[in-house]
């Protein structure tokens, strides 16, 4: 499926597959394999952006996977997040949706609701809030909203 059906169409929390169609190269080529590896991947859906006009032009809409993190003794020191516009000639699609009753922890700001944590429980995402702290983020739980809207319950830490 195409960028814009990911962005009409894909929850906030699924694992979101990305692909260029080429076979993948032996890990003998170095580079070639690291090429690669930029085109085609998995990431879970945290962010989707509309349009955005500059005076100039307009950006595409886009949305945001994240795709990992680099971490030493616990502590997260690199956070992987890439950007596909609209207009990506890659192939996309959803292997994964996030399951009825995991909660979404969300955060509003600019216009946009971003993923912070997807948690098993309520009692989970309010550890993770408390753990973090993050203020105002918002609960919400899957399959309780209605569609894709926001619905749930708001929560500050």
């Amino acid at each position: 499926m195409s960028a814009t059906t990911i962005l009409e169409t894909a929850p906030l929390a699924a694992l979101i597959r990305y692909t260029d169609s080429s076979p993948k190269p032996p890990a003998r080529f170095t580079k070639k394999l690291a090429a690669w590896e930029r085109s085609n991947g998995v990431g879970r859906l945290v962010k989707k952006e509309p349009p955005r006009p500059y005076p100039t032009w307009t950006a595409p809409a886009s949305f945001t996977l994240h795709e990992g993190n680099f971490s030493s003794d616990g502590v997260i020191l690199v956070t992987i997040m890439r950007t596909h516009s609209a207009d990506s000639a890659l192939t996309f699609e959803v292997a994964e949706e996030p399951k009825p009753g995991q909660v979404r922890v969300l955060l509003d700001f600019g216009g946009c609701t971003e993923l912070l944590h997807l948690a098993e429980s309520v009692t989970a995402a309010e550890l993770w809030i408390a753990r973090e702290g993050y203020r105002n983020a918002r609960l919400e739980v899957v399959g309780s909203e209605d569609g894709d809207g926001a619905g749930g319950a708001d929560l500050a830490a």
